[in-house]
């Protein structure tokens, strides 16, 4: 069991372009949501909503938007990079079999939230929670999932009516795939390395490091 759950977690990518568009069965998408929404939250307000999203205009109409800010970010990249970032999926809207748009209301056991008066970003924090779960969940059943950060809030939160105050914090994109890459995309194309955990580590304190040295650990 616990070899399985750690395969799980190895095995999650963000997927673009792998979805297969076939249907997600119903009971299938009910346990996913049942385990996004059993996340830990602050002061149990359980901040997040989930927007179901199949209707095809709607999600054309996201897709070009995410396609316009695409170019945006691309203008602000030297050559090389540019060159890159062109051979990179950021998305699969259109390609999976639903939209799944996770919102954070932040009013949702206020004034009194347990937990929030020091940190105000805890509910977010929440939120971010329950998307994992729903991604680990989606990948043990062997669905995929990719999250769509390229885009404006404003623009998702009238395209879907989300009421103000209430803000849409990932759009994304899930369904059955082919497959799940062993690599993530990003690091296939050479956009990114990981770095090691060892990197990450400190003991005591936090201590700056030169993001260009390797520990001896590492080499």
């Amino acid at each position: 069991m616990i070899d399985e759950f750690y395969e799980v977690l190895r095995k999650r990518r963000d997927v673009r372009g792998e979805f297969t568009g076939e249907p997600i069965p119903e009971a299938t998408l009910t346990r996913i949501l049942e385990a996004a929404h059993a996340a830990p939250s602050v002061g149990l307000t359980q901040p997040w909503d989930f927007v179901l999203v199949d209707d095809v205009a709607t999600r054309e109409k996201f897709a070009k938007h995410v396609h316009d800010e695409r170019e945006v970010f691309a203008g602000q990249l030297g050559e090389d990079r540019a060159s890159t970032f062109a051979n990179i999926k950021i998305e699969g809207i259109l390609e999976a079999s639903l939209g799944i748009v996770v919102t954070y209301d932040p009013a949702r056991g206020a004034p009194d939230v347990l937990g929030r008066h020091a940190i105000a970003d805890a509910g977010l924090y929440s939120v971010c929670l329950a998307i994992q779960n729903l991604w680990l969940a989606a990948t043990a059943e062997g669905l995929g999932v990719g999250w769509v950060s390229f885009y404006r809030e404003p623009f998702l939160s009238e395209l879907l009516g989300i009421p103000d105050g209430v803000r849409p914090v990932a759009w994304l994109c899930a369904g059955p795939v082919s497959r799940l890459e062993t690599v993530p995309d990003l690091e296939r194309h050479g956009w990114r390395s990981r770095r090691p955990l060892s990197a990450a580590i400190h003991h005591g304190r936090f201590t700056p490091r030169d993001p260009g040295a390797a520990s001896a650990a590492d080499l």
